[in-house]
């Protein structure tokens, strides 16, 4: 039987996933990916297998080249900067993402993380518990202005929420602009990134995180922001310079941070990001809801099946396959 790897965490043996895949003749194998993996431990776990259902798995050019049966790396999500797509290609391997699949779940909470920021919630609930009683002013959403870095599935799924608090949009993207002004249907002010920085209350990013936007946050992105603005970052924590980001909190260049994301997860001990009032660090749970969740894991079992037919169709690097998967549907500026 043709073995399928599954290291998504909330997959479980005898799950609707696992029926899923046993019942098109897979035999499945689950190690689940909590906190670091040794990759000598992800290769003895790729032995033998021929598709690999994975969350934010680092597939790196080494581990992939130890795997020598692998043809299918399907995500359950969207962003797949963790795996080498370009060594995948070398290699025969398909690897796929899910676009737009958490787009819902990431928007509710990229407007959580705007009302906990403006009203100062953890911070009250902290006081709270340790023995105090906070009463500080927060800030009201409505006539404030929100800018995206990106207009992915998630960012395009915040608009409409942002608009029913009172919110003015702002984006600055790389979508063409037929299609930007079609999908916005005039509820979004389309901006470069300077000017998106100057006039936002709150920056929430949600660019995928390629060589262009690595680091694209860092100390001049920063002291264009307002004093009084709060960054939030949804999407991959490497869009931002954390050092960068912590001084500029410190030095009151901007007011805090809500990050869902960081560099390194979980966060490192020394991480620049610790003790800094003003910023709050939560542990990637944009798109962990039981909804997206089960849609991720049916959705991508779909897609290795598929993608083992050859009919793969969200294949990130079809392009560089050498038999060009059925299509390329892949999101270029959301992730999560």
């Amino acid at each position: 039987m043709t073995r399928v790897l599954i290291t998504t965490d909330y997959l479980r043996p005898g799950d609707d996933v696992d029926h899923y895949l046993r019942a098109a003749g897979l035999e499945t194998t689950h190690r689940p990916l909590v906190g670091r993996r040794d990759p000598a431990e992800l290769v003895a776990a790729l032995d033998g297998v021929a598709a690999a259902l994975v969350a934010n798995e680092p597939m790196t050019a080494d581990v992939l080249a130890r795997a020598p049966h692998l043809r299918v790396v399907v995500r359950t999500g969207v962003g797949h900067d963790s795996i080498d797509v370009v060594a995948a290609a070398r290699h025969g391997i398909t690897v796929s993402n899910l676009p737009g699949i958490n787009a819902n779940a990431v928007a509710e909470y990229t407007l959580g993380l705007l009302l906990a920021a403006a009203r100062g919630l953890v911070q009250s609930a902290r006081g709270v518990a340790d023995g105090g009683w906070p009463r500080a002013d927060g800030h009201e959403l409505r006539g404030a202005t929100l800018g995206l870095i990106g207009y992915g599935a998630a960012a395009r799924a915040v608009v409409p929420l942002a608009r029913a608090f009172g919110l003015t949009v702002l984006c600055t993207t790389r979508v063409p602009e037929p299609e930007r002004t079609a999908q916005s249907a005039g509820r979004v002010e389309f901006v470069d990134l300077p000017e998106l920085l100057a006039r936002s209350d709150y920056v929430s990013v949600h660019t995928a995180l390629t060589d262009r936007t690595r680091g694209l946050v860092g100390p001049a992105e920063l002291r264009q922001m307002k004093p009084t603005a709060v960054l939030v970052n949804t999407a991959r924590g490497a869009v931002v310079q954390e050092q960068a980001l912590a001084d500029a909190v410190r030095h009151g260049e901007i007011a805090g941070a809500a990050l869902d994301v960081v560099t390194e997860e979980p966060l490192p001990a020394d991480s620049p990001l610790r003790g800094v009032d003003g910023i709050v660090v939560y542990s990637h749970l944009a798109g962990q809801t039981a909804q997206a969740r089960a849609a991720a894991g049916l959705a991508g079992a779909a897609e290795l099946v598929a993608a083992l037919a050859g009919r793969a169709r969200h294949a990130v690097n079809a392009h560089l396959l050498a038999v060009p998967a059925a299509t390329t549907e892949t999101a270029t500026e959301e992730t999560s």
